[in-house]
């Protein structure tokens, strides 16, 4: 082991995620248990620059499996992606003692993990995101939760289409990855998905989709756009001026990074904040926790940061065979 371990900081960094409280307390209480101090920084890399740094004992972290978002709150953090921030971020832990980091967030957030360690620091990042666009594993910290929210959510939005025979267009997040869109599109059987990843869609084949449709006497026409693609409003306006149908956007939005975590979220959520810490003790850094093929694994970050993820184009096919 290069270092002895004694002190672990944790954070949660970049968009909150369902899920996150479970690996803080895991976190927590395996540092604890390994006779460890923890600490914890609020409000992401924003509060480690400010030294909003607490000591966190297992009562802390207590009844909070349960909750979404984060305890420890997040923020967007620029003067972390500088060269002055980021040395000034080692220093503030080497200050406070802190051996081993554990960042819980996405791929800018383990950017800011990466060149902590290049400057020193024992890091660990634990994937926590509702997009599901983290290239190096097949499961993030939140898009189980995030995906039932949408889908729940549309079932009630196409009850109301029905009783009105309408179109309705319903944009998930998801920023740049479809994954949101394309499961929701599944789960709901939508009539169509529109993907970031396709890059592009043609409208004039969706209006001539919903006349014929309408032909058939079928009651309503969902649409599940995502983030990536946007511009639902402007969308419903022209699909309605288009084919006569009565036609609304609905914006799901921020609700989807809200609410009680789902089983599986909790679960992986405190395996990975687990195992973060049990790398730690093991001398490792520069590390990505993921869960790949059944199985929870490490990657070198700059690996992790460096691979490139895409919908699977069979799952895309799928889903437009069960459209039809």
């Amino acid at each position: 082991m290069a270092k002895v371990i004694r002190t672990i900081g944790v954070l949660t960094s970049g968009g909150d995620a369902p899920g996150m409280n479970a690996a803080i307390r895991a976190v927590v209480r395996t540092g604890l248990g390994k006779g460890l101090r923890v600490r914890g920084i609020r409000k992401g890399y924003q509060g480690l620059l400010d030294e909003e740094i607490i000591d966190l004992s297992a009562r802390d972290v207590s009844d909070t499996i349960q909750r979404g978002g984060t305890i420890l709150q997040t923020a967007r953090c620029e003067e972390m992606r500088t060269e002055e921030g980021q040395q000034k971020a080692a220093a503030i832990l080497k200050k406070y003692g802190v051996d081993g980091l554990v960042v819980i967030g996405g791929d800018g957030s383990f950017a800011g993990a990466q060149a902590l360690a290049n400057l020193g620091i024992n890091t660990i990042g634990v994937p926590g995101t509702i997009d599901l666009d983290i290239a190096c594993t097949e499961y993030t910290i939140g898009f189980d939760t995030a995906v039932n929210t949408a889908m729940e959510a549309i079932d009630k939005v196409r009850d109301t289409s029905t009783s009105h025979e309408r179109c309705s267009i319903i944009e998930v997040m998801g920023r740049d990855a479809g994954y949101l869109a394309l499961w929701c599109g599944i789960a709901n059987g939508a009539e169509r998905i529109l993907l970031p990843e396709e890059h592009g869609y043609d409208e004039s084949a969706i209006v001539a989709d919903i006349q014929e449709c309408r032909k058939r006497g079928k009651k309503n026409y969902i649409i599940i756009n995502a983030e990536g693609i946007g511009g639902s409003i402007e969308m419903a306006e022209r699909i309605e001026e288009a084919t006569g149908m009565e036609t609304r956007a609905t914006i799901i939005g921020h609700m989807q990074r809200g609410g009680s975590p789902t089983c599986k979220d909790r679960v992986y959520a405190s395996i990975m904040g687990a195992m973060a810490v049990n790398l730690l003790i093991e001398g490792k850094t520069n590390r990505v926790v993921g869960y790949k093929h059944g199985q929870y694994v490490d990657f070198d970050i700059n690996e992790a940061l460096g691979m490139q993820k895409g919908i699977p184009a069979y799952q895309q096919e799928i889903a437009k065979e069960l459209a039809l």
